[in-house]
């Protein structure tokens, strides 16, 4: 169990939790959710001990192991398959001591201690991770100094992975992966054995892969049941009562002071104006709702409008090196209106094919046919690199308006979604999700007929993606997607494409099917139905016994539950009879007592809602099938 108490953080002197408390019960897969810079990632540093709080404390339990991916990508000749073994530290000291062991007691112990963590299907297991994570078998025993950087955080993924730590601390693990790694990823992460607290700003993940949310807002930690998309809606529920109870407060608030300012003075009214005054007192002000609209993406339509088909392939070969084509046998169109997204894994050449289409690359063999007049813009992240980094995003854009006045040049800046403050800070200084706001709007700053983004939503956070996701919608032109957030593919794109063996085709299914043929084959699906009807029976009466046995728990799990149900209703009436301003004034002594009864009432429901969660974790895990 990670129980936060009190915790404070400060970073540079600004303050980034606030006196914070939390309890994660073991076996706990939390999402942690909130705006770029609220501190997710410094949270992660003090759970783990590389930051010391200001006040508060973190406690966990005696001997647990925290894993989290290496800040630092393997870069060695040893082999993939080497590196994500020896995360397991345990089973490689084990290893080296058998081999030195001459006390026979020792060695059985050694053997024992083995057996016990399943160390023979270790290799198995290493090699099932990296398969997961796109490394094929050949792959796995290459030195991983021959991969790029992106290539080698996925292997410190798997190596974290392997080793199954107790608490298994992710942060933003999906931003090195494809498609095809993030839902393997997803699938990996639900079925994991031990707790995950993992931040992300992928939808589909938070939704698919954990069973909770923690909301970090206003340098408060919030924990809510569910995935992504109950949080919310539950979200919106609560802004929507607490402004509403803050209107209703202020009406009160309002008519009290007016009694106060009214009588004060006269003596025959002193007492009831003394007892008001002290209402106001007690009366704790409901916050404002902060605004924190996210600023949009803006797109500019294009200057002209081309007819379809704006590009047409025949017969195409395409690649790097004469004669060794990455893809073959193209033939395809692209409509002006077209909204296309790119399936299939890293490697397989879903770049060499944008780069072809941008004009970047010539085909070797074939023909390409490019409507007269096409603007074709291309955003990757690699890209991030050739910001100049001691310009500001006004320099960038003043280069390409060297003629325009000011405002009109402040003007185009801010419909990148670019706030005043950031427009005179140096590229190097700004976060990761305005560099790619600054990137975007430079690439599309001329008005493309064809807009081809390759993983546009790294480090944008999900309010951010969701307006992405509404200019792309709003965009005129085509648009190519490569992306690895199923949420912003399936809101965009109207056709999928499988670039997959050399070849690019239309892909006839919809992204639940590309998720089946990713997670599993489907031979393997057929199998595991095979087994799953096999054994059904013998499941039902297995979890059967174990409800039985756990029949005392669950019986205090329901009356739990309906003590929690009478306390929130108990709250409810009591807060209606308070927001009632004419109970101040005519039994203010009722209303002292009412607002002493919510606070133990909201005391003991928050106690409650504790217990039910232990409770239930427990009873979920003893009774799973």
């Amino acid at each position: 169990m990670l129980i936060i108490d009190d915790l404070s953080l400060r970073i540079a002197g600004r303050l980034l939790l606030d006196h914070v408390s939390l309890t994660l019960p073991s076996g706990t897969k939390a999402g942690l959710v909130g705006r770029n810079g609220t501190g997710k990632t410094t949270l992660f540093r003090a759970i783990t001990g590389d930051l010391a709080s200001e006040t508060g404390s973190i406690s966990l339990p005696k001997n647990l192991r925290i894993g989290q991916v290496a800040q630092e990508a393997p870069g060695t000749e040893e082999s993939l398959i080497e590196i994500v073994l020896k995360a397991d530290k345990e089973r490689a000291a084990l290893l080296e001591e058998e081999t030195t062991a001459t006390d026979p007691e020792r060695i059985a112990e050694i053997h024992m201690r083995l057996a016990d963590i399943d160390a023979h299907s270790a290799e198995s297991r290493a090699a099932t991770i990296l398969s997961g994570l796109g490394f094929d078998e050949a792959a796995q025993h290459r030195p991983a100094s021959s991969f790029s950087g992106g290539w080698r955080m996925r292997v410190a993924l798997a190596a974290v992975l392997f080793s199954q730590p107790d608490l298994l601390l992710l942060d933003e693990p999906t931003n090195y992966l494809d498609l095809e790694g993030t839902l393997w990823l997803e699938n990996y992460v639900a079925k994991y054995p031990h707790t995950v607290l993992l931040i992300s700003h992928d939808r589909d993940l938070l939704n698919n892969a954990v069973n909770s949310i923690v909301h970090l807002d206003q340098r408060k930690l919030t924990f809510w049941r569910g995935g992504y998309d109950q949080f919310e809606r539950q979200l919106a529920e609560q802004r929507e009562l607490q402004e509403k109870g803050r209107v209703k407060q202020e009406a009160a608030r309002k008519h009290l002071q007016s009694f106060v300012d009214r009588f004060r003075a006269k003596a025959s009214k002193a007492r009831q104006a003394q007892s008001r005054i002290k209402a106001l007192e007690k009366m704790k002000p409901i916050a404002a709702l902060v605004d924190d609209t996210v600023m949009p993406f803006s797109f500019p339509e294009p200057v002209k409008t081309v007819a379809s088909p704006i590009i047409a392939v025949e017969g195409g070969e395409v690649g790097y090196t004469p004669g060794q084509p990455i893809l073959k046998r193209l033939s395809l169109r692209i409509d002006n209106d077209d909204r296309i997204a790119l399936l299939g894994a890293n490697g397989n050449g879903k770049s060499t094919f944008a780069k072809l289409l941008a004009g970047r690359l010539t085909l070797d063999k074939g023909t390409m046919t490019v409507a007269p007049g096409l603007k074709v813009s291309i955003f990757a992240q690699h890209q991030l690199d050739d910001l100049r980094p001691e310009e500001n995003a006004y320099e960038h854009v003043r280069r390409m308006m060297p003629e325009a006045p000011e405002a009109k040049v402040r003007a185009r800046v801010a419909r990148f979604g670019l706030p005043t403050e950031k427009m005179n800070t140096a590229a190097k200084d700004l976060s990761g999700g305005e560099k790619a706001r600054l990137l975007m709007g430079l690439s599309a700053f001329e008005g493309p007929n064809l807009f081809i983004l390759d993983e546009p939503t790294n480090h944008l956070d999900i309010d951010s993606r969701e307006a992405l996701i509404h200019a792309l919608n709003e965009f005129p032109g085509a648009v190519i997607l490569i992306s690895h957030d199923r949420h912003l593919l399936e809101a965009t794109a109207d056709r999928l494409w499988l670039v997959k063996d050399g070849m690019v085709k239309p892909y006839d299914g919809d992204l639940s099917d590309y998720r089946q043929e990713v997670t599993g084959s489907a031979g393997d699906r057929r199998e595991r139905r095979e087994a799953e009807k096999a054994s059904k029976a013998d499941r039902r009466r297995e979890a059967a016994a174990r409800r039985q046995q756990y029949e005392p728990l669950a019986k205090e799990i329901r009356a739990t539950e309906a003590l929690m149900d009478r306390l929130r209703k108990r709250i409810d009436t009591i807060e209606d009879e308070l927001a009632n301003p004419a109970l101040y004034e005519k039994d203010p002594i009722k209303a002292t007592r009412l607002a002493k009864e919510r606070s133990e009432a909201s005391a003991q429901l928050s106690r409650n809602e504790e217990k039910w969660l232990e409770m239930s974790a427990e009873y979920e895990e003893a009774t799973a099938e």
